[in-house]
């Protein structure tokens, strides 16, 4: 069992998926739409590269003698790895190309709706659940922690489970609030139009 490359490769997944966890929740406080539009860029990037070392983890370990905790190790955060890649990346697209609508004046502040756009929680919370999750994949790369049946790995489980609620409940009320400020107020009487006589 060659621990050094597993945690090469588990510390991999870590540092790209919590990057990209971090830049989303930074995402929707960006001070221009060109800022914007440069964060959702790199999100993209940090995404398909965090695909990437998803698919050398197993072509790697393949290509080494002995077994291996690695492919283990990236059980976890898979599953939302997933949701990120079949929902999330389209809706980091979406905001991409809403911000490249304002190419023509880069300094244009970021139209709420847009913000709101940036704070959705299916595109916040399974990059953040993804970055936790690989955080699961240490200890069993270092071989600490045995698959399958560690006590252990049910309480690390566990507290990432409370984590992903609460990031849950955040994304959505953040979520909430900025949609609010997208909407226009609706008055109760319409303004009266003069007549020309």
């Amino acid at each position: 069992m060659n621990i050094v490359a597993d945690l090469i490769l588990a510390g991999a997944l870590v540092a790209v998926w919590l990057t990209a966890g971090l830049l989303a929740d930074a995402l929707p406080s960006a001070r221009s739409a060109s800022h914007l539009r440069r964060r959702s860029g790199l999100l993209t990037v940090l995404v398909v590269a965090g695909a990437a070392v998803f698919v050398a983890i197993p072509l790697v370990t393949g290509l080494m003698p002995g077994k291996s905790a690695a492919p283990a190790a990236a059980l976890a955060p898979a599953v939302p790895a997933l949701i990120v890649l079949t929902t999330g990346l389209r809706r980091i697209t979406q905001v991409w190309r809403g911000a490249g609508a304002f190419a023509t004046a880069p300094q244009t502040p970021v139209p709420p709706a847009l913000r709101a756009a940036a704070a959705h929680p299916m595109l916040l919370v399974p990059l953040q659940v993804t970055g936790l999750a690989t955080l699961i994949g240490l200890p069993i790369a270092a071989g600490w922690v045995e698959v399958p049946g560690a006590d252990l790995a049910g309480i690390a489980i566990t507290v990432v489970g409370v984590a992903v609620l609460a990031i849950g409940i955040r994304a959505g009320l953040r979520h909430s609030r900025l949609s609010l400020q997208a909407l226009a107020p609706i008055g109760r009487h319409r303004p009266r139009v003069p007549i020309d006589r």
